[in-house]
């Protein structure tokens, strides 16, 4: 109880909730553990509540008719997955399987509504979570129509480090999760090979670097203004 209340102050909107909703909310939450590989949802699937991560990771994806695998983030603890369903009833709009053995705290859609119907600012909370998830889709539509390949790169890597992020020294950034090559050009949408010589050049040039195969952001300043459009 003490770390869902803990978790929904701090990550449940963008400036926290108040202590007695969270601990409310917290009261409403059960936990879910998800194996590595297994499928939380999937697309078409019912909207049935949504999940915060307390540990572990989730992709979030899409599957086009043809069985090709679109990746669209990679999330985190402190994430939340899945509020849409809390709001508008639909069934899920992507799938999301767990990348690693995750720590899930899940809150059921109709308790959701009983208790923000008589709390209504939970729902101005909700509505400030989904609004920044559209700007960040704003975002990655606008990348992929305007920007040229690396700034497609450092827009990917820039979002892997906002939900994976370390603070080092100097403002360097390494982001704490392995990701492949492969995983970056598919939130990239590019060739692995395209994106492969984007990441081998900023090496190069000290822009990224790998500590114990984890990306560090060496020079985020860089990335940022190679990701403004």
């Amino acid at each position: 109880m003490v770390e869902l209340r803990q978790f929904l102050e701090n990550s449940f909107s963008l400036e926290g909730l108040p202590h007695d909703l969270a601990d409310k909310l917290a009261s409403l939450a059960r936990p879910i553990p998800v194996k590595a590989g297994a499928t939380l949802f999937e697309a078409g699937d019912p909207g049935n509540g949504c999940y915060a991560i307390l540990e572990g990771s989730l992709k979030v994806s899409m599957m086009s008719v043809e069985g090709d695998e679109q990746l669209l983030a990679v999330m985190g603890p402190g994430e939340i997955v899945g509020e849409l369903a809390l709001l508008d009833g639909r069934a899920r709009s992507a799938t999301v399987a767990a990348l690693k053995p995750t720590r899930l705290a899940f809150i059921e859609k109709h308790a959701f509504e009983r208790f923000a119907d008589e709390n209504p600012a939970v729902y101005r909370h909700m509505l400030s979570i989904v609004g920044k998830r559209l700007r960040q889709a704003n975002d990655v539509l606008a990348a992929r129509s305007f920007l040229p390949l690396p700034g497609r790169v450092a827009q990917t890597l820039l979002q892997l480090a906002e939900s994976f992020g370390k603070p080092l020294d100097d403002g360097r950034v390494l982001i704490h999760y392995k990701l492949s090559q492969a995983d970056i050009a598919n939130m990239a949408g590019a060739a692995r090979e395209n994106v492969s010589r984007v990441l081998n050049d900023w090496k190069r040039a000290g822009t990224i670097s790998r500590i114990s195969g984890y990306y560090c952001l060496e020079q985020p300043k860089f990335l940022e203004q190679a990701a403004t459009l």
